[in-house]
């Protein structure tokens, strides 16, 4: 039998995801209510115009412009408006009056995450974002609780779906990215501005999230390491294919041990990269997401589903919601984030990766043997060559490397290109998931 007071839900937005949470919220109310011990009682939706054209299933009487009075009247604040402003305003405005936020803002808690959180655990509110990061993946809650007693290590994910769809698009049937970007646009994967996709905007976002969770460290967003696929041609893709290997755009959080360049240390990258085409992420296909985590006791873990979509991203809202609820029912104050290590975030240069270089060069004796000079000579060891005749007078070397620093490995790539039995660099891609 429920005896706790209804509790008041404020909802800010009612786009796509938004009006799918009302629905969801309406629809589910009795059953939420067993779940939690108490009614939700959706109070109002804040939008900036009561005119735009809405979803069904967002009830008019329930809009309002007033979104400061619906915050200051709530247990509970749902933002999913997107942006940086007005959200940020809003979600202190709703912590600071003592009422919890449930946000799937990646582009806020990562530009203003430590602001929010202090703000938090200074009041004694919850912050909850598992949308955050991979829509309806569960990976928060297991690194913010499941692994908290753990040493996570490394993260490697696929967690931006349209530039998945786009570069499964160009393995698969063999387009270019500009006719699948043209596909993913047309689907709705791409917004009519793709940069925030493309060029790894959006994923190095969810990485700086998941990495300040792993590894209990502020991360700043402008510590993140970042390069977009806007560079990947259908001939690498071909090539990648006939070596085993498939490209995906990963992000990666990783903890670096200290030697003799740098002390202990965590990495944050986003970045195309070849990967065994056998590894799990190596099989997400389409516009899927899948997060790879290891931990020293846990070992490997997988997280796989959809990564995008108003109702996907709308059921892990709703399980925040749900969280925060049974919160107030049980009382006590919100639990604080670990972000206490204070691991510095080091560039790319510290990090030991492995590349694959194609070459074009002269076509005449001793040519390989510069070249397999030139990278001894940078301290980096060969794993792979292969070298092939065309009929122009030059020839294609393709050099897979051993590991090395990421310093150590663009240095020879400049000085390859520097060199005068080398006509051009075609391709310099990172090798992952070995």
């Amino acid at each position: 039998m429920i005896e706790y007071r209804p509790l008041r839900v404020a909802l800010l937005g009612a786009g796509s995801v938004g009006a799918q949470v009302a629905r969801l919220l309406l629809e589910n109310k009795a059953e939420l209510a067993a779940r939690v011990g108490a009614e939700l009682e959706l109070v109002g939706i804040a939008v900036r115009n009561l005119d735009s054209k809405r979803a069904d299933g967002v009830p008019a009487e329930l809009l309002t412009t007033d979104a400061e009075s619906l915050i200051l009247g709530a247990d509970i604040v749902i933002e999913v408006m997107g942006g940086l402003e007005p959200a940020r305003t809003y979600i202190l405005q709703a912590l600071n009056s003592g009422a919890d936020v449930v946000t799937a803002n990646k582009a806020l808690l990562a530009t203003h995450g430590t602001e929010l959180f202090d703000t938090a655990e200074q009041v004694g509110a919850q912050l909850y974002f598992e949308a955050a990061v991979a829509a309806a993946i569960p990976i928060i809650r297991p690194l913010r609780e499941s692994l908290a007693g753990d040493t996570v290590t490394r993260i490697m994910g696929i967690v931006n779906g349209s530039t998945n769809y786009i570069l499964d698009r160009m393995d698969s049937a063999g387009l270019t990215l500009e006719q699948a970007m043209a596909e993913a646009t047309e689907l709705g994967y791409l917004e009519a501005d793709p940069t925030l996709d493309i060029e790894g905007i959006d994923a190095s976002q969810k990485a700086a999230i998941l990495a300040s969770l792993a590894f209990h460290t502020e991360v700043p967003l402008d510590k993140v390491y970042r390069e977009g696929i806007t560079k990947i041609t259908a001939e690498q893709m071909i090539a990648a294919k006939r070596d085993g290997y498939v490209i995906k755009l990963l992000a990666i959080c990783e903890r670096i041990a200290a030697n003799e360049d740098h002390e202990d240390g965590v990495s944050v990258r986003v970045y195309p990269a070849l990967i065994p085409r056998e590894h799990p992420l190596g099989a997400v296909r389409g516009a899927f997401n899948a997060v790879f985590v290891e931990a020293v006791a846990a070992g490997s873990l997988m997280f796989y589903g959809a990564g995008a979509g108003g109702v996907q991203t709308a059921s892990a809202i709703l399980g925040d919601l749900v969280s925060a609820a049974k919160r107030h029912v049980a009382g006590g104050p919100g639990l604080a984030d670990s972000v206490h290590a204070n691991l510095p975030v080091l560039p790319i240069d510290a990090v030991n990766t492995r590349y694959q270089i194609t070459l074009e060069t002269s076509d005449a004796p001793g040519v390989l043997a510069k070249v397999a000079s030139i990278v001894a000579d940078g301290g980096v060891s060969i794993e792979t060559v292969e070298q092939n005749a065309d009929d122009k007078d030059t020839a294609t070397i393709e050099i897979g490397t051993h590991e090395a620093t990421d310093a150590a490995l663009t240095a020879v790539v400049n000085h390859l290109a520097a060199s005068e039995v080398v006509e051009s660099i075609i391709s310099v891609l990172r090798v992952e998931g070995i």
